[in-house]
């Protein structure tokens, strides 16, 4: 038997409103919206911070490590100044300045003749073995233990000398 409606309530409900005991459909609808915005608008707020280091990601190593430490510090201090501080370090690009040095650094090394040469082993005798023994390889700038004696000539010599070529 149903039971008669209150004179006071219309005819038809909206779909909204639920019997007692039922499921309400559209608090659960609603429910699972506001938790899928919540997540995107966290994809994108992460995406937005990380922005500045997918844009630098061609760029030098040192440039790359700038932005990511400035874009971290934004990101946990809430500074919007740091962020936008490695966006703008992430569209200026830095100028290559250790190519032309290592050119000129091959350069120099070609100029002295030092270009085909390799470091030296430093024991050569566990090569060649105990029945011939090889002095050890001299190096060119090895550390002096024992003080150096130069011979001091008189200064009269050296003036007399130079007196003489100034003519």
């Amino acid at each position: 038997m149903a039971e008669p409606l209150h004179p006071a309530a219309v005819d038809h409900l909206p779909f909204f409103i639920t019997a007692p005991g039922q499921t309400d459909v559209l608090l659960v609808a609603m429910f699972i919206f506001i938790l899928l915005i919540i997540f995107l608008a966290g994809i994108l707020y992460f995406r937005l911070h990380a922005l500045p280091e997918h844009m630098a990601h061609g760029a030098s190593k040192g440039q790359l490590q700038l932005v990511a430490v400035l874009a971290l510090i934004a990101l946990f201090t809430h500074n919007h100044l740091f962020w936008i501080a490695a966006l703008l370090l992430a569209l200026i690009e830095f100028p290559d300045f250790s190519s032309p040095i290592s050119s000129m650094a091959s350069s120099l090394r070609k100029i002295a003749g030092m270009a085909g040469k390799q470091a030296e082993p430093a024991s050569t005798e566990a090569a060649a073995g105990p029945a011939e023994a090889q002095p050890a390889p001299t190096r060119p700038h090895s550390v002096q233990t024992e003080p150096q004696l130069t011979r001091v000539e008189e200064p009269g010599a050296a003036a007399e000398d130079l007196s003489e070529r100034r003519g």
